[in-house]
């Protein structure tokens, strides 16, 4: 006998109303499976996976028009599916990022310190980078730094956080104390940085390609854009752009 479940059950099942219920059978979306004595609903698994389908579709923001569009298309449900279960794991992906940013951010305000205001690899959403990085320095470049932050574990992501952070950290403290862009702590700091850069696969100081352009590109964009240049303090991105120059100059 195939399995049926009443409007009512179907509603608390989905955590919605039996009143969105009915709207979508009204507009067509949702038609019950069959209909009982006094209108009673009922709907079978087929429907069931059909409403999966529909909430999805409106957690992605479309609205029931577009939704009749897509359930209109012939498409084979394990596809449909195998998409859906694909969407869900980057969405679980950006959710414990963001938990991680949130985290590493709370962390930072306790001990009485000022979190990093932008870091490309940071344990964010870092895709709402995607067209910068692509324009700049490629796809390729965006889809294996991309792979390589989400291919770590959650150890490494922390471990890569806080060695991001106590670099910009220590960046910051040599500019306060004002000490020189080619002095030997200065060069020091830019050969860590310089070194960091080349963890990040896809990039040019990765890949051996033109590393001191790359360099100098970087160091440029660091006080040209407010985003970066607030890693550092603001004004000592300009002491991070000559110390990174004057590496580059001499490698």
């Amino acid at each position: 006998m195939t399995r049926e479940w009443s409007i009512q059950q179907l509603a608390r099942l989905a955590g919605t109303t039996s009143r969105t219920l009915r709207h979508y059978g009204q507009v067509g979306l949702l038609p019950p499976t069959r209909t009982g004595a006094g209108g009673y609903r009922f709907y079978d698994a087929a429907a069931l996976r059909r409403l999966q389908h529909i909430l999805l579709l409106r957690e992605l923001g479309l609205g029931l028009p577009c939704i009749a569009e897509v359930l209109a298309e012939d498409v084979d449900e394990t596809e449909a599916l195998a998409v859906h279960l694909g969407w869900l794991e980057t969405e679980r992906a950006r959710i414990d990022r963001q938990i991680a940013a949130v985290a590493s951010t709370l962390d930072a305000r306790r001990r009485g310190e000022e979190p990093m205001a932008e870091n490309m690899f940071d344990g964010f959403d870092h895709t709402v980078h995607r067209e910068e990085v692509t324009e700049r320095w490629g796809a390729d470049v965006y889809a294996r730094s991309d792979a390589w932050w989400r291919g770590m574990s959650a150890d490494e992501k922390k471990e890569w956080k806080e060695g991001s952070a106590q670099l910009a950290a220590d960046w910051s403290d040599a500019a306060v104390r004002g000490i020189r862009p080619d002095s030997e702590e200065a060069q020091e700091l830019a050969a860590r940085h310089v070194a960091w850069l080349q963890a990040i696969p896809g990039t040019p100081a990765a890949d051996g390609g033109d590393l001191r352009g790359y360099v100098r590109g970087l160091a440029d964009m660091y006080v040209a854009d407010d985003r970066f240049a607030a890693n550092y303090g603001g004004t000592g991105a300009e002491f991070v752009r000559d110390a990174l120059h004057h590496h580059a100059d001499r490698a």
